[in-house]
């Protein structure tokens, strides 16, 4: 191997919560390097979600995100002609992306006027348990249940 892998790096904490884990999120969000739109938008919901709610908008984010981050997932592997899906665990950072992307996809499906009230409806259903989102991470856990006598084909 030439290359070294590629260092890990962190981002930078957003500006009005201080915390890395709204950043990655507002950089998923973004469309064509608009990051201060995108701000606006995660911002906006928090606003929504706060209103609505009683608790913070940052906790109930928080909530969102690990009631949708999935622990297994299935990966097709080859074996002698035929494909198996093998069920395997997931890493933790792409545990966080995943359920970064899942919310934002559910979001942008929903039916609503602006995405803010779009992504501050997910994000609280997420973080209730219902919604989209939790709906992908069940189907993917029952995915992984449902093949779990190929599990011996992990690699």
């Amino acid at each position: 191997m030439r290359k070294t892998r590629a260092k890990n790096r962190r981002p930078i904490p957003d500006p009005r919560y201080r915390d890395e884990m709204v950043s990655k999120f507002v950089n998923n969000l973004m469309v064509s390097g608009k990051k201060s739109t995108a701000y606006g938008i995660f911002y906006g919901a928090m606003d929504i979600i706060e209103s609505r709610t009683e608790q913070s908008g940052v906790e109930v984010f928080k909530a969102a995100l690990a009631n949708v981050m999935p622990g297994v997932e299935v990966k097709s592997r080859r074996v002698g002609g035929a494909t198996f899906q093998v069920p395997t665990e997931v890493k933790p950072k792409r545990r966080e992306g995943l359920g970064i992307r899942w919310i934002i996809r559910y979001a942008k499906s929903r039916n609503g006027k602006s995405m803010e009230e779009k992504l501050a409806a997910e994000l609280m259903a997420a973080a209730k348990g219902e919604g989209g989102a939790v709906k992908k991470k069940d189907d993917t856990h029952r995915m992984a249940e449902a093949n779990k006598a190929f599990s011996h084909f992990r690699f």
